[in-house]
């Protein structure tokens, strides 16, 4: 299907001035062959990397709770853990699917970025490889990876049907980190000529004295984000928030996340300030997402949403392992619009 601006507008969410996000009930793909070159500033995505997991027929067995790919973890203590998708059963085909998917998207995600323009990608250890080569096989430089910390329940299985036999063997170890792939476009000259000209080349400190660190410790999306934005990969607002601050260095242009699903990057983006666009071809999500993001937008991270003392409160309180001066793995916090809050050896500075 053939997009034109006039027919992308019509899907545009309608909304007063003060928003600064526009989403798109469209494949991402379509989307991108009709948006002008150099008319973004950075991509903040977390994309169906696994492919048969979000096909029609899997979807429909998830929200159906019959599983398929998708692993439904059993209730434990009476709370009903997220579904998890089953990567380890991709064969080559399906690899090789993988690989052309992104090699569709890096293409595209190259003209579209402004020079100095950063991707950041959500993936994980099994499949990186993976995403990460189309990507730089397009053009882009690998500028690293940040690390969510985060455990989940990925891994640490014994084997399947002989959990008893080889009750001291684990197939894989359990998973504690999940890798975000940090590409730039080349920028145009040295990073301050291309500063100068697009805005883009570089990541956005957190603040005079802290830059932006590869490792950011993070829980899943907590119950009541999942309640807002029902979604399989929900990603918590506390760090969403940190690294879509930190996509644009001088804190202007426009972030896009091609695969939005519930809405969690484009949320994020309007916490913290920034326009943002999103594009969702799935027509459920994307009505999940129209009602999440508002509602996101106003979710405290870490906070008690409206009881006595909120986020603030919790996050004055002494953290062993917050990050300081000196490099220590930065925790979550309030990361409400414009405050994200630092702390100093003495005292707790809302910059």
């Amino acid at each position: 299907m053939q997009f034109t601006y006039r027919r992308l507008s019509e899907c545009l969410i309608e909304s007063d001035a003060t928003v600064k996000y526009r989403t798109y009930l469209a494949d991402a793909f379509a989307w991108l062959e009709a948006r002008e070159e150099n008319s973004i500033h950075a991509i903040v995505t977390d994309p169906p990397y696994g492919l048969r997991e979000y096909t029609d027929i899997e979807k429909a067995k998830l929200r159906n709770g019959r599983g398929g790919v998708w692993r439904i973890p059993p209730s434990f203590d009476g709370c009903k853990r997220s579904p998890l998708p089953r990567f380890t059963v991709l064969d080559k085909a399906e690899i090789a699917a993988l690989q052309a998917f992104f090699s569709k998207f890096a293409e595209q995600a190259i003209r579209v970025l402004v020079p100095g323009g950063h991707i950041m990608i959500a993936t994980n250890p099994l499949l990186s490889h993976y995403v990460y080569h189309p990507i730089m096989k397009a053009g882009f430089e690998k500028r690293g990876e940040v690390i969510r910390l985060v455990q989940t329940l990925r891994g640490g299985d014994r084997p399947k049907n002989a959990h008893e036999e080889f009750h001291d063997v684990s197939v894989m170890p359990r998973s504690g980190w999940e890798p975000w792939g940090l590409f730039r476009k080349p920028c145009e000259g040295r990073v301050q000529d291309n500063l100068r000209k697009w805005g883009t080349g570089g990541l956005r400190r957190v603040s005079d004295t802290n830059p932006f660190l590869d490792v950011i410790q993070s829980s899943p999306a907590r119950a009541e984000e999942r309640r807002i934005a029902p979604h399989p990969s929900l990603k918590p607002q506390a760090f969403m928030r940190q690294v879509v601050r930190a996509a644009l260095p001088l804190g202007r242009g426009v972030i896009l996340d091609p695969f939005m699903g519930a809405g969690s990057t484009i949320a994020a983006a309007e916490a913290v300030g920034y326009s943002s666009i999103g594009i969702e071809k799935d027509s459920a999500y994307y009505s999940v997402a129209t009602r999440s993001i508002p509602a996101l937008v106003r979710f405290i991270p870490n906070g008690t949403n409206g009881k006595s003392g909120g986020a603030l409160a919790a996050a004055k309180r002494f953290k062993a392992n917050s990050h300081r001066a000196g490099g220590r793995i930065r925790r979550e916090t309030d990361s409400r619009p414009h405050r994200p809050y630092i702390w100093s050896k003495r005292t707790f500075l809302a910059r």
